[in-house]
């Protein structure tokens, strides 16, 4: 049997040894540690010159004190002596088994749990040692730290890049030809030394660390952190359960029970193989080694499963009111003119993006969690739709740049930032991280209200079997990325579905395309609204009209739902209280999963729009790309984005209008006033139309209209309590409202 020797310079109280048939050949492989002492190394290396057949020295250059120079990254002297002690046995480092190992662990990562490292902060302690570590991670993200000029120099600053640690390597600096070494281990500067890298490992994601050098750092440092190193004992595996780590990458395979760094294991493949140089190991055989004995880089969670990805989701003000609510800004408004608020308004909208609220508390019933950022931009829907598409695009690609270094891992658009232009496509070719605009799960949001709202009216008839549902349904802004899907879903289920749109060309176009997917779908097809509105159980309104009115609400069907998906509205408070008989819901809101902490957004807790809910979604299911862009949406992945919220928790908050959540009692009381509605249409007499003289009869008087019982329904401005009398006297006939003059509403 072979003897497999492993001297670390690491505590001796983690040595172990064992015995094992490995590539076919008895090994005894023992670990002795020797608890930092280099002399002890060297008395073991003498010791077990004659009796090892390999021996693996587990030595590192991590922690060199400060002011040594950083020229190369040969081996450092006191290693080359201690291997030239050896005069038998093969000695070997590893060091080119401990880069393949790094390598494949990141990589295994990435792979196994989806996109694990993207756009992660990552702080290496040592690129010198790691280099090949951070290059493998620089392909997954940018956000690159290295300590090297911190802990070898004193230098109170990170490099930020591959190319600055390159250069840094190769020479660059030369620091350490003027300052002295004692001045570099004085009690103030290394304080100060230590302050910049504790700050710097609070803001990173990961870690990249020897082993031992995670025994400085505690709780306060590494909680939530993800650690890549090597060779972690159940020793040290437990102390990182105390102090908070959630993931652990380890490189070193587990063979026999034991954690197996890279200088043993190639000691052992040297034994196995008889092979008498390390340098001659090729990749076959240490390819063919990993195959045979299954090896693999291990993923430990210290502390149960646990995953937090990240987003970032941009907002912006709906209108001057949002601006009161600064306080400074209140003051102002208060005493100064309207036109102070006008220039305010426009001058807010060129300032830069900012973080209005960090998101965390979001847990999915999967175990994963997503933490994120509410990113404002400064301009009113009135502003940026005043400026051309660039002058927008600008403002969320530096959003997009203020969520890379955040270290989101996806963005969503929200309210006017994905109306402009292409609707977010060209924000998401030019963006440094994947782009949602959100509307996917905006048009699902939309119709699972509706659909729930209707259920809940109880004013339709029951399908027959699998049946169509007898109801009819209009879209306003049919022609807009998420009126247009509505259309499709709504095509397949109701029985007539009227598409409305300022654009014929576009409405006939999107008529024609859905008759190709649901060729029994009966559609029709109008440039205006209220001709129609009469007819209609239910309405979605999804414009960009920004405050423009899209529909008449009085010519409206007693009973109709109106799901209102546009911000700003298109249906304002004071033309829903004209109609309490109708249903007026503000699109979906979607009800996040855990114990969300966040700023008010003007939503109840746990709440959000359903455009945030589908950059949280995609978050939690690791799905960083951009799901949904431009105008086109794919009703598919309407489906897709509703059962993956289903997957993580998603519910759809309670159903609520311009006044807030709709209670039983309120949906009853609009059930109550909508049925009164239509029994006083019913019991009106139709009106005789007046004739006209002909010559046969030129003398015939026109015959009078018949009187008709009141069509006034409970004052909007009555309590929201009030219900209809069962019999009331029937009142002198009431002038016919003027109708207000429709306006054009933008279908985009």
């Amino acid at each position: 049997m072979k003897e497999v020797i492993g001297i670390s310079l690491g505590p001796a109280a983690q040595d172990f040894s064992f015995e094992t048939r490995w590539l076919g050949t008895p090994l005894r492989v023992r670990r002795l540690g020797t608890d930092g002492s280099a002399a002890r190394a060297a008395r073991l290396l003498r010791q077990w010159d004659r009796k090892a057949t390999a021996i693996g020295l587990g030595l590192t250059d991590a922690a060199r004190p400060a002011g040594r120079k950083v020229r190369t990254r040969s081996a450092p002297p006191d290693a080359a002596a201690l291997c030239a002690l050896a005069r038998h046995a093969r000695v070997t480092r590893g060091e080119e088994l401990a880069d393949l190992f790094m390598e494949w662990a990141v990589r295994h990562t990435q792979q196994t749990l989806g996109s694990y490292f993207n756009n992660a902060r990552v702080l290496v302690l040592s690129g010198q040692q790691h280099f090949k570590v951070a290059a493998t991670l620089a392909e997954f993200t940018p956000n690159l730290q290295f300590a090297d000029a911190l802990l070898q120099l004193g230098v109170p600053k990170m490099l930020s890049s591959l190319d600055g640690l390159q250069r840094y390597l190769a020479g660059a600096h030369y620091v350490t030809d003027w300052t002295p070494p004692a001045l570099m281990q004085s009690g103030p500067l290394q304080d100060w030394t230590r302050f910049v890298l504790r700050r710097a490992l609070a803001k990173a994601h990961v870690l990249v660390a020897p082993v031992h050098a995670l025994d400085d750092f505690g709780l306060e440092e590494l909680a939530g952190k993800t650690v890549v190193t090597a060779g972690v004992s159940e020793a040290r595996l437990a102390a990182l359960r105390d102090k908070g780590v959630h993931l652990v990458v380890d490189a070193a395979p587990e063979i026999a029970g034991h954690a197996v760094g890279p200088a043993l294991l190639e000691a052992m493949l040297l034994a196995a193989t008889g092979e008498t140089d390390p340098h001659a190991l090729g990749a076959d055989a240490v390819l063919a080694a990993i195959e045979r004995e299954a090896l693999t880089p291990r993923l430990l969670y210290p502390n149960g499963f646990r995953r937090v990805n990240r987003f970032a989701f941009v907002i912006h003000p709906l209108s001057q009111e949002y601006f009161k609510k600064v306080k400074p800004i209140e003051v102002l408004s208060r005493v100064a003119p309207p036109v102070a608020m006008d220039t305010l308004e426009k001058i807010m909208a060129y300032a830069p993006p900012f973080v209005y609220s960090r998101v965390t508390g979001i847990r999915s019933p999967t175990g994963v969690e997503a933490e994120g950022w509410l990113i404002s931009v400064g301009g009113t829907p009135r502003e940026i739709m005043s400026h051309p598409p660039e002058f927008t695009y600008r403002r969320l690609l530096d959003a997009a740049e203020l969520a890379r270094r955040l270290g989101a891992q996806i963005m969503g658009l929200g309210a006017f930032t994905k109306v402009v232009g292409d609707a977010g496509a060209t924000v998401a070719r030019r963006a440094s991280l994947p782009i949602t605009t959100g509307n996917s799960y905006s048009a699902s949001g939309a119709l699972w209200a509706a659909h729930d709202a209707l259920l809940r009216l109880n004013l339709l008839p029951k399908p027959r079997g699998k049946g169509r549902v007898d109801f009819k349904a209009m879209v306003v802004g049919a022609t807009g990325s998420i009126g247009s899907v509505c259309a499709r879903l709504l095509a397949k289920v109701a029985q007539e579905v009227v598409l409305v749109a300022p654009e014929p060309a576009k409405l006939l176009a999107l008529k024609a395309s859905i008759l190709a997917e649901t060729p029994d779908a009966r559609l029709r097809v109008a440039a205006q609204a209220d001709r129609l509105l009469g007819e209609m159980d239910m309405i979605v309104t999804a414009t960009s009209g920004a405050g423009k009115k899209v529909l008449d609400i009085m010519k409206v069907k007693p009973g109709c739902v109106i799901t209102d998906v546009a911000r700003p509205l298109d249906l304002p408070p004071e033309e829903v209280a004209k109609r309490p008989d109708v249903l007026v819901i503000e699109s979906g809101e979607i009800e996040l999963p855990g114990d969300v902490q966040m700023k008010n957004i003007g939503l109840p807790k746990n709440v959000a729009y359903a455009c945030v809910a589908e950059t949280v979604v995609l978050c939690l299911e690791h799905r960083f790309e951009p799901f949904t862009v431009g105008r086109a949406i794919e009703w598919e992945k309407v489906r897709e984005i509703y059962k993956l919220g289903l997957k993580h928790g998603m519910k759809l908050a309670a159903i609520s209008g311009v006044n807030g959540p709709y209670s039983d009692a309120d949906i009853e009381r609009v059930r109550e006033l909508a049925l009164a509605r239509r029994a006083e249409r019913a019991a009106k007499p139709a009106r005789t139309p007046r004739r006209r003289r002909t010559a046969s009869a030129p003398d015939a008087p026109a015959a009078a209209p018949a009187p008709a019982p009141s069509r006034r329904l409970a004052s909007p401005a009555a309590p929201p309590t009030t219900t209809p009398k069962a019999s009331r006297a029937t009142p002198k006939k009431a002038p016919r409202p003027a109708s207000a003059r429709t306006r054009r509403a933008n279908g985009g």
